[in-house]
């Protein structure tokens, strides 16, 4: 079965940091593409960061050079640090894997969220 379980979400105050951690089941982790979206009120769900098998790493405009996505092979897990946190970081952010099956078709698997809220 495959999980993926949030974690490191919650409350910074503006310029503070936070660490995301999603923890991901051992059969998908190995080899595949992963990343973070994140979803803010009333907006659509927007990519924040991706790392790539090869280690290839994209940010979005808004958050490159405060936030960094890294994994751990050891732990199955892939880790966002922000840094700087703005209010406008404020949303709700998922991880998700992308497994290429052997028919080409790529499936994204996704964890359950956690919520980053930025206070002014």
């Amino acid at each position: 079965q495959v999980q993926l379980v949030e974690s490191g979400g919650g409350l910074a105050q503006a310029g503070g940091s936070l660490r995301l951690a999603c923890v991901v089941s051992g059969s998908i982790f190995s080899g595949n593409a992963m990343g973070w979206y994140r979803q803010a009120p009333g907006k659509q769900r927007e990519l924040v960061s991706a790392l790539t098998s090869a280690g290839t790493t994209t940010y979005a405009d808004s958050v490159k050079g405060r936030f960094t996505i890294s994994r751990d092979n050891a732990k199955n897990t892939v880790y966002q640090e922000m840094n700087r946190l703005k209010p406008e970081d404020t949303g709700a952010y998922y991880c998700y894997v992308e497994v290429v099956k052997g028919s080409g078709v790529r499936v994204r698997y996704w964890g359950q969220g956690t919520q980053v809220t930025v206070s002014t």
